[in-house]
């Protein structure tokens, strides 16, 4: 972020020497592109050029050949190692001798930063001196494990300013920075200070060590006698030395000090003045973590808390923690919601009842007032007891009675002592719309509760509770207002791969996405018809759109569908839909929308980008949702656009994405129908579109759809066809005309 901005020739010598050797000379490249982002590199600002030197100079390029830091950086990475010996003074003298190549004749100050190793085959001093003598700053940078001594001698005055070290790149650019700052750049950024701080240099010296002794034999002064004794044994050994010195930096303050982020939001600093802020789930209204959601309905709403052993102390706490935390999220200064709040064990209480505070802070205060009870879980004596004298209605005016829906939301991780079937379906007859949260094992309990699976919310841990706020949310809202396409007319295939690509265990995970996505859906004739496909090699039909007309047969036909275990094609399987599943002739409902959505690992998906555009010219959706490593390219062509493909990394991630695909594909249950496309017609029959209808005109057939074979002295006839009438399947398996009314939402 901070760059030394001024007019300023600088020039890069890189040691290319064997004694750096190809690795070390890498990471040389790799410290002067880090060196090169602390400078502003510009055409009336700081030029750069490199010459790499080792038994002689060699200029990589002038200073006046890349003018932008993007060129210099990608120039310097395509620099090659050349090797031979450590000549650094013959470089010294190349440039006392040749000047800065490129550069601007010392009309602007000239920085030379060496990068070497300083083991150099000849002298260097003499050079040194006169270099510094032409008023040239010099950083010395040592790389690998440089002799320092030599670098010292290199760097101008004062060393511990122009010394630095490329093993800490981060710590060396802002040396340089800070360097040039007091010296040639423009001053710091405003409440940024130069400082002194202790660092190290470390380096590899040959040291000789005792290793021991050994039985040697030495002469004697007696003719024809030799005497053993004792000699010492050496051995060379290479140690890492640290020496203790100071370095320059440049600190700035954090732009998160001042702690900007609220409600428990984590500030991320960004640039010297710049930050972003982590929201917890519920916040994010603005780049402060403020409050996100609001109910945007009009509600009373009551929380039933089980406050029983057997949610225990800790469960009872994080529940108060999670009702402080949504409530937070959700009620603003115009809040529309009458809050309560009752606990339950063997017996019920209410210690906020609905609608007693009007706003966020006594609320919050009595919440906190709250005390842990122990003793038994009565849950379906509690919602009894709800049901009856939960809701006080309060007029607002004498005569005016307060008719807001009334939500019950049950927070319980403790399996029931009595029955509770009995009292939800009480309670739910007393208008009462019930939402249960609870651990993932308490699932099946909670649904009979609620009477939905989709009002049930369950978490896997204690943390994930709290991101169940806005799904909570949108479960409270959803009581006026039934969530998915339940009041979208829609026509739905599956198309699921159950190839040995896949595998059966992950068949298995996708058939039951399919199930739990079919939840959302209100299936029957009026609203949502739903077909499944299987497919490997080739494709099968599980069951067509007009097969089941409910949601638990559509449940217990899924959970028959076979694994196959061969090969894939996906073509196949789409052409299979086109020819056999979205026809008039299977169910499909002319004026209806239609989607497909494709479950694969992106196996053989290859020869699918033709039968999916033939769909889509044919007013079908294709929706793609791939698992795993794929080829994006691929499958992009297959969905058609980025919105119609989701890919998801592994099997187990695929309840994560359930909410957005389902949302995608209710988007598209709202938009705009071509009653014409699918062709509804059969047999070569021509669609013709009129004013909210269409006509078949048929050739040979007869019928609203072309569905009869004319006999013979017949005349053919075309019969206009509304959107809201259908064709229905008598008994003697004919079909009809008739106009029967139906629930679809036109646009």
């Amino acid at each position: 972020v901070m760059q030394c901005s001024a007019s300023l020739d600088v020039l890069f010598l890189l040691d290319g020497s064997y004694s750096i050797g190809k690795g070390s000379f890498e990471r040389s490249k790799h410290f002067a592109g880090k060196l090169c982002d602390a400078l502003d590199i510009h055409p009336d600002r700081v030029r750069v050029g490199v010459i790499q030197f080792s038994s002689t100079p060699h200029l990589e390029f002038p200073l006046d050949s890349y003018l932008t830091k993007q060129e210099v950086k990608e120039r310097v990475k395509r620099i090659v190692f050349r090797g031979g010996s450590t000549e650094t003074g013959r470089a010294l003298k190349y440039i006392l001798r040749k000047g800065f190549p490129g550069g601007r004749n010392s009309s602007v100050p000239e920085v030379l930063i060496v990068i070497s190793d300083g083991k150099s085959q000849g002298s260097t001093a003499a050079p040194a001196v006169q270099v510094k003598e032409r008023h040239i700053m010099v950083f010395a940078v040592g790389i690998k494990f440089p002799r320092w001594e030599e670098l010292h001698a290199l760097a101008s005055e004062p060393t511990e300013q122009h010394v630095l070290f490329a093993g800490d790149a981060n710590d060396a650019a802002n040396g340089l920075y800070s360097t040039l700052t007091s010296s040639v750049c423009s001053t710091t950024a405003p409440g940024c200070k130069v400082e002194s701080h202790p660092c190290e240099r470390r380096t590899l010296e040959t040291v000789k060590e005792l290793a021991g002794n050994y039985v040697c034999w030495k002469g004697s002064k007696q003719p024809n006698t030799v005497r053993t004794s004792l000699c010492p044994f050496y051995r060379w050994k290479r140690v890492l030395i640290k020496h203790p010195s100071r370095c320059l930096r440049t600190v700035c303050p954090d732009p998160c000090d001042s702690q900007p982020c609220q409600n428990g939001g984590t500030c991320v600093p960004e640039q010297l003045h710049k930050y972003h802020c982590l929201c917890p789930v519920g916040y994010g209204g603005d780049i402060h973590c403020a409050t996100k959601l609001s109910l945007e309905c009009s509600v009373d709403l009551l929380f039933l808390i089980d406050s029983s052993a057997g949610v225990t102390l800790e469960g009872f706490l994080r529940y108060k923690a999670f009702l402080k935390r949504f409530l937070q999220a959700v009620m603003g200064q115009d809040s529309l919601m009458n809050v309560g709040v009752a606990q339950y064990n063997n017996n019920v209480r209410i210690p906020i009842e609905v609608g007693q505070h009007k706003d966020a802070f006594s609320l919050m205060k009595s919440i906190d007032a709250l005390n842990f009870s122990g003793g038994g879980t009565l849950t379906g004596r509690a919602l009894q007891y709800i049901a009856q004298h939960g809701f006080r209605s309060t007029p607002v005016f004498a005569d005016v009675q307060d008719n807001l829906p009334r939500v019950v939301v049950l927070l319980t991780d403790s399996k029931s002592q009595d029955p509770v079937a009995e009292a939800a379906t009480y309670a739910r007859d007393q208008d009462l719309f019930l939402i249960g949260v609870g651990s993932s094992f308490m699932r099946a309990e909670l649904t009979k509760v609620t009477g939905s699976p989709k009002q049930t919310i369950v978490y896997s841990n204690p943390q994930d509770l709290f991101n169940k706020i806005p799904e909570l949310q949108r479960r409270i809202c959803s009581v006026d207002n039934p969530e998915g396409c339940q009041a979208q007319s829609l026509d739905l295939a599956f198309a699921v791969d159950a190839s040995s690509g896949v595998g059966l265990e992950n068949f298995l995970r996708l058939r039951g996405f399919v199930r739990s996505s079919c939840l959302h859906f209100s299936i029957n004739r009026d609203v949502t018809q739903i077909a499944l496909v299987i497919y490997g090699s080739t494709a099968h039909t599980v069951f067509a759109l007009d097969t089941h007309t409910s949601n638990s047969a559509v449940l217990q036909a899924i959970d028959q569908a076979p694994f196959l275990g061969d090969s894939a094609s996906a073509g196949s399987a789409l052409l299979h839909i086109y020819g056999d599943v979205m026809t008039v002739q299977k169910g499909a409902r002319p004026g209806v929308n239609k989607v497909v959505v494709v479950l694969t690992n992106g196996g053989g998906v290859e020869d699918a980008a033709a039968p999916a555009q033939q769909l889509r010219h044919n007013g079908i959706l294709v929706f793609v949702v791939v698992v795993g490593d794929a080829q994006r390219d691929m499958l992009l062509r297959v969905a058609g656009s980025p919105d119609y493909l989701v890919h998801i990394s592994s099997y187990e991630d695929l309840q994560y994405y359930q909410d957005l695909i389902i949302e995608r594909i209710c988007e598209e249950a709202k938009s705009p129908v071509n009653l014409c496309k699918p062709n509804p017609c059969m047999n070569q029959g021509v669609c013709i579109l009129g004013p909210r209808s269409y006509r078949c005109e048929c050739h040979g057939w007869e019928g609203p759809h072309c569905e009869s074979r004319v006999i013979r002295g017949d005349s053919p006839r075309s019969l206009v066809v509304r959107p809201h009438s259908h064709v229905q399947q008598s008994s003697s398996g004919s079909q009809h005309f008739s106009r029967v009314p139906r629930h679809t939402k036109r646009h």
